[in-house]
């Protein structure tokens, strides 16, 4: 055990893991302070609520005064020579009072309504909503998959076993959830930069058809026990991905015509990710699905592109497109530097391209092959090093939101992982922490902190962020404070718990311990691997309800905070009587 602490590789990954511990204990101490202090003001506006019910005629008359005192207005003329100056109101000395610290910002509700086409609009609510039916779906399996872990005799139903449903849950968030989303928002970005208008409205709902059918027909047969025979993320049969492939073909061409017709000079960097993007999983899916090179040695090294570049060079480097155009919205202020926006577009396309078979160290593909994919999977320092503080300078005089905003943290979240997880899968590279993470759920753990905690928390952001703007209806903010909590906190049961049995179970296989041990040892930790999971389900739930409320008007309850506002009550009881 000394032995492998000393291990660059693992005190790096407790280093980075323990970077989300703390900041989640730090939010976590920001909102119990918030919760004190608004369970005081409850406290404070019943006691206002029980004196308005039991005020008198003459303290009604006072009101009255008040309001009239507050209504007063100044003429224009009060520092005319021919006037002398007189302060009956006492209006000087009461400007004196400060409520709030000068120099910080106070926390406004964003009223503020985006113009685009109503049919625009329409398009990407479809884009989102079918997005989070996927999600929520693909994660109710993933929970029944946890729920296995725990209790493997759940049902004897051969399209519910555990190696049908896996790869329906991990597909469906990836190509539903996921893909979906990322598309959707595409269609609002790409218009948006280029002040123009959607090339073909058309086209946008034949890929959402092409988009739903694959993943619908794809899941279906999956757990009929009809798949592509093995590699991982890629289970669906070439017909089912082609739909796929099909729909995004449609949209970048969608796209590329959109970008020629905008009405600004430059090509936004947002752009530059979105679309390459595209072009990238439509080469993934030719190069993966293409007979020439799949069998022996080949299907391996295809499959560790495909599997590694579907991550890197569509989620991520789709979601980093739109980082760039949606945190500095979210802040209304500038990305920091355009330029290490450009470096990280290109050192991402030079490194991320060469490291698939970094999961394949130790077996039989050329040992310089494994090497260059060593050496990129520290490459990828670069660019992940120079988004990371790009964004987390962009958000630099900002900081005192985090405790102002619901929307702000699930961005500071998403960058935190994207370092923190992106460190970690270089550190995984390493030849050393192979040797002990290799073939356990530490893979697990990690294609979770990274999928989940960077993917899909910055989707969660963009959510809060775009459909707000575009409908003029907020959030209940408790339920999305709820809906971070429950996230964050899953997601680091879910991997920090299998992370930690993942090291044991190593370790024990490095012993040559009998591996029906390593199996009782990780029980426990799969047992908290169910209650992390369990947590991200319900926020998922929670969250589709945000969005419905983000999608659906409903009457806001307002509370009285003028003498205006107590005397129109005290009015609208006596006209009932």
């Amino acid at each position: 055990m000394d032995k492998l602490l000393n291990e660059p590789g693992l005190q790096l990954t407790i280093i980075l893991l323990s970077v989300p511990i703390i900041f989640a204990l730090i939010l976590m101490l920001v909102r119990i302070n918030r919760i004190i202090s608004n369970t005081l003001k409850t406290k404070e506006l019943k006691g206002i609520y029980k004196k308005i019910r039991n005020l008198q005629p003459t303290e009604i008359t006072q009101l009255e005064e008040r309001r009239h005192e507050l209504e007063f207005q100044l003429a224009g003329d009060e520092l005319s020579p021919n006037r002398s100056v007189q302060d009956p109101k006492g209006l000087i000395d009461q400007a004196t009072e400060v409520h709030d610290i000068r120099f910080l910002h106070t926390k406004r509700e964003s009223k503020g309504k985006v113009q685009i086409p109503a049919e625009e609009r329409q398009l990407i609510l479809w884009y989102l909503g079918c997005a989070m039916f996927w999600l929520f779906v693909g994660t109710s399996v993933g929970f029944y998959l946890g729920i296995k872990f725990v209790a493997p005799d759940a049902d004897h139903i051969s399209w519910l076993s555990f190696g049908r449903l896996r790869p329906v849950h991990t597909n469906m968030v990836f190509w539903g959830w996921a893909s979906m989303a990322m598309v959707g928002f595409s269609y609002y970005v790409v218009p948006r930069v280029g002040n123009t208008r959607i090339f073909s409205l058309k086209s946008g709902y034949y890929t959402l058809i092409l988009m739903n059918s694959a993943v619908l027909l794809g899941s279906i047969l999956l757990m009929a026990g009809v798949n592509n025979s093995g590699g991982e993320y890629r289970e669906y049969i070439w017909p089912v991905m082609a739909l796929f492939a099909g729909g995004i073909i449609i949209t970048v061409y969608n796209l590329f015509k959109t970008i020629a017709f905008r009405k600004t000079e430059e090509i936004y960097v947002s752009n530059w990710y979105i679309v390459s993007a595209m072009m990238f999983v439509i080469t993934i899916l030719i190069v993966a699905y293409l007979p020439f090179w799949q069998q022996g040695l080949g299907e391996t090294i295809v499959q560790g592109y495909f599997m590694h570049q579907g991550v890197g060079m569509w989620f991520m480097f789709l979601n980093l497109g739109l980082m760039y155009y949606f945190l500095p919205q979210e802040l209304n202020s500038p990305v920091y530097s355009y330029s290490l926006s450009i470096l990280a577009f290109w050192t991402q396309i030079l490194f991320y391209t060469l490291i698939g078979t970094h999961h394949f160290i130790f077996s039989a593909i050329p040992w310089w092959m494994q090497t260059v994919a060593i050496v990129a999977s520290v490459g990828m320092v670069i660019p992940v090093a120079a988004g990371s503080v790009n964004f987390m300078m962009t958000i630099r005089g900002s900081w005192h939101r985090l405790k102002l905003s619901y929307v702000l943290p699930f961005y500071v979240v998403s960058i935190i992982f994207y370092f923190t997880g992106s460190m970690q899968g270089t550190v995984e590279a390493f030849r050393s922490t192979n040797l002990l993470w290799h073939f356990t759920d530490f893979t697990v753990a990690h294609s979770h902190l990274t999928m989940y905690g960077i993917i899909t928390f910055m989707l969660f952001s963009f959510t809060y962020t775009l459909v707000p703007r575009i409908t003029s209806y907020q959030p209940p903010s408790l339920a999305v404070g709820l809906h971070f909590w429950l996230a964050l906190i899953g997601v680091l049961v879910y991997t920090i718990s299998l992370m930690i049995g993942s090291t044991l179970k190593g370790i024990q296989w490095m012993d040559k311990q009998p591996f029906i041990e390593s199996v009782v040892t990780m029980v426990p930790y799969w047992l908290w691997r169910a209650i992390g999971g369990t947590m991200m389900w319900i926020s998922h739930i929670v969250f589709a309800y945000n969005f419905y409320r983000m999608i659906k008007p409903r009457r806001e309850i307002y509370l009285p905070q003028t003498p205006a506002d107590m005397l129109e009550i005290i009015q609208h009881k006596k006209a009932n009587v």
